[in-house]
């Protein structure tokens, strides 16, 4: 108990302390009162320009509260209550203000909203639906805008200028999912211009423990579809099977690099059609070659992979394990799929994601309201570094919470809940009904039916009709059946005399897993001082009692010769119910805290490059970043080719002397001869002096302005084609790593290892690729930067199959004297079918 009571102490001072606050801004009332609409008015230009001049927001705050109770009163004939201020306070300080049901959560968040929105920087308002949103955004927006300030509604149906003008309002109003895949595709754009959305600042989230908590597993997620890739790897593989080496292409059997020579490229060109191969509208066509050679010369069935199930599984090279779940990245593994003749999987990818828990993290002040949040205090400490601030109530709460009645069975348990209905319909008292399940609901429903009980079923096969069921669920002998979706951000009013029936009655059919979602039931009765009865009915057949209830409760009740007729209700058997929720909960916030584990490794990848794309969306000049690619990918290619300590030469001149030649300069422009017998800075110095003279020569050869633009066009096309592959890459990894478990290895730990080596990987990738192609593509007048594939959003909650693995597509057979795919006009058997 001594516990308790300093973590209920510790919420006692906090009160007082809000308490002192908000008395100071009762202190203002009448001087407020005293001031006309304009003078009123006034005082958010005079707050910007203090705020301008180094005042901060926590010094205006009282005054700043004053004037928005004070037109809150004017504009909304709401004035707002002593605990409303300290709710306001609370969030403004950047924590939870836990109020119950009718205590006014709207109009509390006005205050701490406005006070923010004077820094000028945005803040957002944050909802479960749309129709929340919309509602809050028009109501409350009356207020900001008699205060002079703009308010901006962001729904999913907008253009991108709608959406940049409503977040460059002071306000936005919107829901969580479209704040999330707003951030993601502006990490997308191509022009800086794009982007609607501005820093993230400040953002009050209205039932937060329901995004914060509920829905932190759920991944926002982007995934596009990568153009005609199956078709492309086949294709490509048909054509490679055809080359020869030496002729078409060398190989260094130390890297595992393939290059194709000038006479290869010419192939290239003639196979598909096309005038050159280094043009930049055929970089995918260049790597899908490229990884078919590879997939055809350096990766070998049954040592580097084997084939099992249709499927290509990966061989761990150290331990000769089977590495199921794990891809090669880049679009190798498609490659071996297409040589090997199995299904080739991937053609949808995903192009961006993130987890509400890392982007609400983002902020630089975040806050949060909710009826319940006290339970998963340690999450949100924890998580976000938030505080929950248990704000009292205006009135005293009159509700009478009953201790918990347990049956033996589920059918004595139904009986006796019907029962109970039936007899408070007689007396007219209005009844909402809580149950688990759909099937729990429709069960009730029956019941009531046989006993002539006329009700409304509210779950999610009729949730259209949600607002207007809870609307009139407080009516005289109104009965309501609600799955838990129920009534979150809608008061049940009371209707006429029901007060002096006893207020609404709240039955809950079975205990959730959450006590969050018990006290939210119980909360929709007694709002504002109201009366109101709780009553929860339980079985020791309960899923929850199942699991976790003792035997010992089943065979004392046995031994007492209880019948189904007979509940008993004790403390005790509360007590434990309880206990066995908290270890639920327990559970279910390692597992987040574990995903959250997992998903800091993409979050500190994924702002690294983010911070890099928008450099490059910013940036006027990029050759300094170029350069300085070029010599790194200068660098790596020596290093590839150093020799062992045994041999004459320290490095492979002649490795050195192709590689460069096919990926940086001119066939020819570098002889081994040259570079044979050089240190390594000799043979740094020539290549790098070749190459940058080759830059300038490009450059004078274009232009400035048109370089520029030509370096944006590369960097982009690189950064954002071998980033998707890496988040399509992570989340094969992360599919399959608990396996790594049964090898006696932390998976956690393998995932970080690993992730970490193949972020590296793909930044030697970035570095390659810019370099080849700012040195070798062909540059056309019309540049114009391209997406790398088509994206869209896919609804975490409607689309759960998000998180499953795609179905496997086999590409479409082409027959003969079809036209070619390629597009060069020809049919299939003169053209891509003569390599088959």
């Amino acid at each position: 108990m001594g516990l308790l009571d300093k973590v209920f102490d510790a919420n006692k001072k906090e009160v007082k302390k809000l308490e002192k606050m908000a008395e100071k801004v009762e202190a203002l009332a009448d001087e407020t009162a005293a001031l006309s609409d304009a003078a009123l008015k006034a005082k958010t230009e005079e707050f910007k320009e203090r705020y301008q001049k180094g005042e901060s927001l926590d010094k205006l705050l009282t005054e700043a509260f004053a004037v928005v109770r004070e037109a809150a009163k004017r504009v909304l004939g709401l004035y707002p209550y002593r605990v409303q201020l300290m709710g306001g306070i609370a969030l403004h300080e950047g924590n939870i203000s836990e109020m119950k049901t009718g205590e006014g959560k709207t109009l509390t968040a006005t205050m701490p909203v406005y006070l923010n929105a004077i820094s000028g920087k945005g803040v957002h308002v944050i909802t479960v639906n749309e129709y929340l949103a919309s509602r809050d955004a028009e109501e409350m927006g009356r207020l900001y805008e008699f205060l002079g300030l703009t308010v901006g509604l962001n729904l999913n149906s907008l253009s991108k200028e709608q959406k940049k003008e409503a977040y460059e309002s002071d306000i936005t109003y919107g829901t969580n999912n479209e704040f999330g895949f707003d951030y993601l595709r502006d990490n997308m754009v191509l022009y800086k211009e794009h982007k609607v959305q501005r820093p993230l600042h400040y953002a009050v989230i209205d039932e937060v423990d329901s995004i914060l908590v509920d829905e932190a597993r759920t991944p926002l997620i982007i995934s596009g579809q990568a153009a005609k890739s199956t078709q492309l790897y086949i294709h490509a593989f048909s054509f490679v099977r055809t080359l020869k080496e030496e002729d078409d292409f060398t190989v260094d059997i130390k890297t595992k690099s393939v290059l194709l020579t000038e006479e290869g490229m010419t192939k290239a060109e003639k196979a598909f059609g096309i005038e050159n191969l280094f043009d930049l509208k055929h970089v995918g066509l260049n790597h899908h070659i490229t990884q078919a050679l590879k997939a055809r010369i350096t990766m070998h069935r049954d040592v580097d992979y084997v084939v099992q199930d249709g499927e290509v599984v990966i061989v761990d090279q150290f331990t000769g394990r089977l590495m199921k779940g794990r891809r090669y990245s880049d679009g190798l593994h498609q490659a071996i799929e297409a040589k090997e003749g199995v299904n080739i999987q991937n053609e949808s990818m995903t192009m961006a994601t993130i987890t509400f828990q890392n982007y609400f993290r983002m902020y630089e002040k975040l806050s949060g309201m909710t009826g319940t949040a006290k339970t998963e205090e340690e999450e949100f400490r924890n998580i976000y570094n938030m505080r929950v601030i248990a704000i009292p109530t205006n009135r005293p709460i009159a509700r009478d919470d009953r201790a918990d009645l347990i049956y033996a069975t589920m059918n004595g348990k139904f009986m006796a809940v019907a029962e109970d209905i039936y007899e408070r319909y007689q007396k007219k008292q209005p009844v909402l009904v809580g149950t688990v399940a759909i099937e729990t609901s429709e069960l009730i429903s029956a019941h009531l039916k046989k006993k002539g009980v006329p009700h409304n079923v509210l779950n999610a096969k009729n949730h259209e009709r949600e607002a207007e069921i809870i609307l009139n669920a407080g009516q005289p002998g109104a009965v309501t059946i609600a799955t838990n979706m129920a009534g979150r951000g809608t008061d049940i009013k009371l209707g006429d005399g029901v007060k002096d029936l006893g207020g609404l009655a709240v039955i809950g059919t079975e205990r959730h897993e959450s006590r969050r979602i018990d006290n939210q039931l119980r909360g929709r009765s007694g709002r504002q001082g109201d009366p109101g009865v709780t009553q929860f009915y339980l079985s020791m057949e309960d899923e929850l009692m199942r699991r976790f209830g003792s035997d010992n409760m089943k065979s004392m009740m046995a031994k007492l010769g209880m019948d189904d007729t007979q509940p008993i209700q004790s403390k005790m058997v509360s007590r434990a119910v309880e206990s066995a929720q908290k270890r639920v909960e327990g559970n279910n916030f390692d597992a987040r805290k574990r995903l959250l584990e997992y998903d800091d490794v993409l979050r500190q990848q994924r702002e690294i490059i983010y911070k890099q794309r928008d450099e490059v969306l910013e940036s006027e000049n990029l050759r300094n970043i170029l350069e300085d690619m070029v010599t790194k990918a200068i660098a790596a290619t020596i290093a590839a080719h150093a020799n062992d300590d045994e041999a004459a030469e320290p490095f492979n001149a002649e490795g050195i002397a192709d590689t460069v030649n096919a990926n940086l300069l001119e066939e020819g422009a570098v002889s081994a001869d040259e570079l044979r017998g050089q240190s390594l800075d000799t043979i740094s110095g020539i290549i790098t002096g070749k190459v940058m003279k080759r830059y300038n020569e490009r450059e004078e050869q274009l232009g400035a302005e048109q370089m520029r633009e030509f370096e944006k066009v590369v960097l982009l096309r690189a950064v954002d084609s071998k980033w998707i592959n890496h988040i399509d890459a992570m989340d094969q990894l992360r599919q399959g790593i608990h396996l790594r478990a049964y090898g006696q290895i932390d998976p956690l730990r393998e995932y970080q290892n690993e992730g970490f080596a193949m972020f590296e990987q793909m930044i030697e990738a970035i570095n390659e690729e810019a370099s080849k192609y700012v040195m070798k593509a062909e540059i056309r007048s019309n540049l114009e930067r391209q997406e790398v594939a088509k994206g869209q959003a896919v609804n975490p909650k409607e689309d759960e199959g998000a998180k499953k693995k795609k179905p496997l597509r086999k590409a479409p057979e082409i027959g003969r004297n079809e036209l070619c795919p390629c597009g060069s006009g020809k049919k299939f058997k003169n053209c891509h079918g003569l390599q088959e």
